[in-house]
């Protein structure tokens, strides 16, 4: 009888695996929203800007212009839907967005492979042996890096107008494990937001 209650009682959950965790999205939001944040666009001011992303090959182009844009709105530079509707078009450029990431151990790393193999006897797939990770330290550190320039020109003969950047932000996390109790988490990321000790 006690067995059925427990068995009533169980639940799963579903979880699920986006392609970037929330960690690295935050980490590259912030080092984006630092790059774009001194980006100046007063001299476009009134104006009616296209936003030209053709020269910006950055994995992250989406949340980059999203911020470029707001940016510019917010300087009072009207957005043209369309390049033949502007007055000025804004050719967006990044020399890079990404995270570098770090890890440390003190103590004796796993080994092995987890790799399959097949059994040449039975033809049957067999997983390799692992040791386990004894960590007496533990250290993860990601710091993510943006940048953004720009360049503005007239529309209808190309003279340049302004330029600004590249503007470089970043963003950083440390997680440590001391004899497998942690994470200790710092950084400059939600919902880690306080500064280095």
């Amino acid at each position: 009888m006690f067995l059925a209650v427990i068995l009533c009682g169980c639940a799963t959950q579903r979880v699920t695996n986006p392609e970037r965790t929330a960690t690295e999205q935050f980490l590259l939001s912030k080092a984006v929203t630092e790059a774009v944040a001194p980006l100046s666009f007063d001299v476009l001011h009134g104006r009616r800007v296209y936003i030209d992303d053709r020269f910006f090959g950055a994995p992250e182009k989406a949340f980059v212009l999203g911020e470029l844009r707001a940016k510019l709105l917010l300087s009072g530079v009207q957005v043209a839907p369309g390049i033949g509707e502007a007055e000025i078009v804004l050719e967006v450029r990044s020399p890079g967005v990404g995270i570098d990431r770090y890890d440390s151990l003190l103590g004796i790393p796993s080994l092995g492979s987890t790799a399959s193999t097949t059994s040449a006897a039975t033809g049957i797939p067999t997983t390799g042996i692992v040791t386990p990770e004894v960590a007496i330290v533990k250290g993860i550190k990601q710091v993510s890096f943006a940048g953004v320039a720009y360049v503005a020109y007239w529309a209808d003969n190309g003279e340049v107008v302004t330029s600004s950047g590249p503007f470089v932000g970043s963003a950083w996390r440390d997680d440590w494990w001391i004899l497998g109790f942690g994470p200790r988490t710092s950084g400059t990321i939600a919902p880690v937001d306080h500064q280095r000790e």
